[in-house]
């Protein structure tokens, strides 16, 4: 089993139901639901939702400030229009927005948001990079 994956991503949240009524506004389902948690099964993973109480006392640190937004989470899309449509969403279920989509100095197209509780998401065209039929990217091999 190779030790380069992920397999769930889990964000600490303050208000359980208001955030999996989010995530359900962008069209996720959950697959399973309890007192302190949601999961979303999601392309070859899963999203977790946790009450940040339970989380940091989950990891052995009770009480501990659990902090957001110093990493992004992103969805790349095959077009702009595409990345538009859910960013729009977005705004729609309740994000804030932080940066519009727009052309980027790298050459794509993107933007980002914020989730309720502050979790980053990007949205994005990547050029250089094609993406799968079904939504997945692998990397392309260096020239």
């Amino acid at each position: 089993m190779t030790p380069q994956r992920v397999t769930l991503i889990t964000l600490g949240v303050d208000d359980l139901n208001r955030s999996r009524a989010f995530y359900e506004a962008l069209g996720w389902r959950p697959h399973t639901v309890m007192d302190e948690v949601v999961f979303f099964q999601i392309h070859g993973a899963v999203l977790g939702l946790f009450g940040t109480a339970a989380l940091a006392a989950d990891q052995g640190r009770p009480g501990a400030d659990l902090g957001v937004g110093a990493m992004t989470l992103a969805q790349n899309f095959t077009t702009e229009d595409e990345v538009d449509a859910a960013y729009a969403a977005a705004l729609k279920a309740g994000a804030e927005g932080l940066k519009a989509p727009e052309k980027v100095f790298w050459g794509g197209y993107s933007g980002y948001y914020s989730d309720p509780d502050g979790h980053v998401w990007e949205v994005a065209m990547n050029p250089f990079w094609k993406l799968a039929a079904d939504g997945s990217l692998t990397l392309p091999e260096q020239v």
